[in-house]
């Protein structure tokens, strides 16, 4: 098992991607990896991609946006995700991406599930287009042609059993000039229910084989030993972990040990996850002021101490703290705990059931229409 990773003129030494969250992969939380990873295994690896970003917002020069964009002096290479449903907002977000010279690599986001997406024809509704989401990955590629900044694009399986997409979506990704593609392996009808369809990742590396291009399989990576047998099973180049990092920032160090044969760093204790919540905290508060940095940080808590016998009124406490200096006083006591978590390496995040994807009206009628679908980027303007 190769325990790199190229993606277009970036060489990797971790073949492992920490997937786009909206309010979670902000910069703290990437540092925050990027820390404990060089701490527990002497290097950082792989690519963490920050929030997903509208193309027309960045254009627009949203503030929200802008600041969604910063990224640490630490974090090479640097990563980020686009949301767009417009060839042309796509193309000219790319050319300042290039010229302002803001990251070293995009993703293009056609993986999306949430209704409000959807509904307007954003997100994994749009593979089913597949005109539109040719024009829009061709645009991505031609802006940012001769730069050295790689386009990747990630979609899901399809809308919904009837209506898979993830194989015409690999092929024209790989025709119109993506470095990488990477499928998350359920469709949108699915969101994050079930268990994710690992045979499908490694239907797409064999259809993709030929190409050249690196497949990124991503579903249901919540220990070191899920990303080995992903890419065991299916084939796929490298493996991208959403939901499974919540609360467990340590886990790209895991993984990153495991596939380069390494022994694999251990669950931390309570004591020592207390100290990564505070300097997840203090991170949060140098990027937002400490203010914001409490209340971001209270939905963190909840993910953190998942499995550890802490009681529910401590759990209360840390949902209602205000300053740091609270959240430190309430950490102290269980600062020197040598418990381990039960299960820390169970489903976690968002799971709910399937159910309809809500499309605009008439969506499915013609695949070959590329028609800009009218307010999907205003929506969800400034990310």
């Amino acid at each position: 098992m190769n325990p790199h990773l190229s993606i277009g003129g970036l060489e990797l030494n971790s073949p492992v991607l920490l997937a786009p969250m909206a309010g979670v992969t902000n910069m703290p939380f990437r540092v925050l990896c990027r820390e404990i990873e060089q701490e527990l295994t002497g290097t950082t690896s792989g690519l963490y991609v920050c929030e997903m970003i509208t193309a027309r917002a960045m254009v627009e020069r949203n503030e929200k946006t802008l600041k969604m964009i910063r990224f640490a002096d630490v974090e090479q290479p640097r990563s980020m995700q686009l949301y767009t449903v417009d060839p042309a907002y796509t193309y000219e977000a790319v050319r300042m991406i290039v010229e302002e010279n803001i990251a070293d690599h995009v993703d293009m986001n056609f993986g999306c599930p949430v209704p409000k997406v959807t509904r307007r024809g954003g997100g994994s509704a749009i593979p089913y287009k597949r005109r539109l989401y040719g024009n829009i990955v061709a645009a991505a590629v031609r802006a940012a042609e001769g730069s050295g900044v790689p386009i990747t694009v990630k979609f899901r399986i399809g809308i919904d059993d009837d209506h898979h997409t993830h194989m015409d979506a690999g092929r024209i990704a790989a025709e119109e000039g993506a470095a990488a593609v990477a499928l998350h392996a359920r469709t949108a009808a699915e969101r994050y229910s079930g268990a994710a369809h690992w045979d499908e990742i490694a239907r797409l590396v064999e259809h993709m084989r030929g190409t050249g291009l690196p497949v990124i399989g991503n579903g249901d990576i919540f220990a070191a030993k899920d990303a080995t047998d992903m890419m065991e099973q299916t084939g796929c180049h490298g493996v991208e972990v959403g939901r499974g990092c919540l609360g467990r920032p340590w886990l790209f160090a895991q993984i990153g040990a495991q596939l380069r044969g390494e022994p694999i760093p251990p669950e931390p204790t309570l004591g020592r996850v207390s100290g990564i919540i505070a300097r997840h905290a203090e991170l949060l508060a140098e990027h937002v002021g400490e203010q914001q940095a409490c209340r971001d940080i209270r939905k963190h808590t909840g993910w953190y101490l998942r499995g550890f016998p802490v009681g529910g009124e401590f759990r209360k406490d840390l949902a209602r703290v205000e300053t740091l200096d609270e959240l430190g006083a309430l950490l102290a006591t269980i600062a020197d705990s040598e418990e381990l978590a039960e299960h820390a390496d169970d489903a976690r995040g968002r799971q709910g059931s399937s159910s309809k994807v809500a499309l605009p009206e008439g969506w499915l009628d013609d695949p070959e229409d590329d028609t800009v679908p009218e307010g999907a980027e205003i929506e969800n303007n400034g990310g």
